[in-house]
């Protein structure tokens, strides 16, 4: 099983969860985080007064998925989250050694 991270901008969610339910992945988890990386950041005026805000928003989403789904996941990723522009985010690829689903004791891929 391998483990899917990726750093998407939050204006792609929604269009990401439909291509991710197209491709028939039915589970993902999601954290809002902010973070700083070679898109810098953005000069805002308030009142008047410049100020630079270093730290942007980004959506993180976790998928695990059997190894043999990983390159279809990755297309749809990258092909749904790309805008062409510095920002667009990361994908993290990761092993998962095991997985257990508490409810009912399965492991491994049935857990998933």
């Amino acid at each position: 099983m391998k483990k899917i991270e990726c750093i998407i901008r939050p204006e792609k969610l929604e269009e990401l969860i439909r291509a991710l339910e197209e491709l028939g992945i039915n589970g993902l988890n999601l954290t809002q985080i902010t973070g700083y990386g070679e898109q810098k950041g953005a000069t805002k005026v308030y009142r008047g007064v410049k100020y630079e805000v270093k730290l942007k928003e980004k959506i993180k989403i976790e998928i695990v998925i059997s190894k043999e789904e990983v390159k279809d996941l990755i297309d749809v990723i990258v092909n749904t989250a790309r805008t062409g522009e510095v920002g667009d985010g990361k994908i993290f690829i990761s092993e998962v050694e095991e997985a257990i689903r508490i409810r009912t004791g399965e492991r491994g891929q049935d857990a998933v």
